[in-house]
């Protein structure tokens, strides 16, 4: 039984973190082969052919990790048959790794996006060294095979669907949030201060406020903070809202995690109008979750998304167009049978394109014939 090595951050909750949460999700599902995970901690309910490695001190992934990763791999590197890397390179960890790990042992490079906004087509040649590159689209694998590498193939990112599928608004949820039956609820995943629109969204909510009050429309701010910036603008935001007296219209999570299936589910129409994908996933996994629990999902018009998203299985916008997201959310609300049609159709994409079992099985047959 050949031996893989998954390289990621550590793979601990909470599962708020694309890359990890798909590692671990992979790792569940790959059946002939020895799959090696690194932890920080020991973990339940895993199968028994993964091993769990707890070579991180904790769930981060600052430099001190990165040099316990490094350590790990310049000692064990020559122990498995198959090095798979599952983390957005750069031009530090690719140079840590080609220095102090290099082997001759069998590499995967999977490349969640090449992050175009921060590398020229000299350092992707120079931090992508792997014997096969996997990429998450079309998009970034046609610019690889641009860029004379050979071999690119695309595997999209799986999700498990017994976690995402359609299921009834969460009694309990509601509560919390001071969501009542009868409304009308929109949740945005986009990010404070990263990805552009969330400035733009609150400036057009305060536009809209009689539409919001008038068709008893709430939306939920579904938007991780992940450092002291993203802390600072969601404080900014919730003053603004209280200042405009949008506080029963406008709601954000406040410190309570809440797994991201119910939030789904607590919806109506899930919103992802980004103004550019700079550091995201080429396919953001937020918009294909909420596609597998049936719901219409309005996205802007960026190339790299149009990869899956279409006009039967979503709604587009023009990218920073915030009155055309209104209009369009006046639309689903008030035409419910038609774009329960397209969440379903979204429903069906996923389930044939971004299944965790079918993703597994590419895998498998990658480690298979490496």
């Amino acid at each position: 039984m050949k031996k893989i090595l998954l390289v990621t951050r550590p793979i601990c909750p909470p599962w708020d973190e694309a890359s990890k949460n798909f590692a671990y999700y992979l790792s569940q599902n790959i059946k002939d082969f020895e799959i090696h995970i690194l932890t920080s901690e020991t973990l339940p309910e895993f199968p028994s052919n993964v091993v769990q490695e707890s070579i991180y001190s904790s769930g981060g992934f600052e430099l001190s990790q990165k040099i316990r990763l490094i350590k790990y791999l310049r000692k064990n590197k020559d122990n498995f048959d198959i090095i798979h890397y599952l983390f957005t390179p750069t031009k530090l960890n690719s140079f840590l790794i080609k220095t102090f790990a290099k082997s001759k042992t069998k590499t995967i490079q999977t490349v969640a996006t090449l992050r175009e906004d921060l590398y020229s087509n000299d350092d992707l040649k120079k931090i992508l060294f792997a014997d096969s590159i996997i990429t998450y689209s079309n998009y970034s694998k046609r610019k690889l095979e641009n860029l004379g590498f050979g071999g690119v193939k695309t595997i999209y990112p799986g999700i498990d669907l017994n976690l995402y599928s359609p299921a009834p608004k969460d009694f309990e949820l509601m509560q919390k949030f001071g969501i009542k039956p009868d409304d009308f609820v929109i949740t945005y995943h986009g990010e404070y201060t990263r990805l552009g629109g969330t400035d733009k969204l609150i400036d057009s909510i305060i536009k809209h406020t009689e539409t919001l009050k008038d068709n008893k429309i709430k939306i939920f701010l579904s938007c991780r903070v992940k450092n002291d910036e993203d802390k600072k603008k969601k404080e900014e935001t919730a003053r603004i809202i209280k200042e405009k007296g949008l506080e029963g219209h406008v709601i954000t999570q406040e410190n309570h995690y809440t797994t991201m299936e119910k939030i789904y589910n607590l919806a109506d129409v899930v919103i992802f109008p980004v103004e550019n994908m700079k550091g995201k996933f080429d396919v953001p996994l937020v918009v294909i979750e909420a596609m597998a629990c049936g719901k219409p999902v309005i996205i802007s018009d960026l190339p790299v998304l149009k990869e899956f998203a279409n006009e039967e299985n979503s709604v587009t916008i023009e990218t920073g167009n915030m009155d055309q997201l209104f209009e369009k959310i006046l639309d689903i609300k008030e035409n419910k049978s038609k774009y329960e049609e397209i969440g379903q159709n979204a429903k069906r994409f996923v389930e044939e394109n971004f299944d965790i079992k079918k993703v597994a099985e590419k895998y498998s047959e990658i480690y298979k014939n490496l």
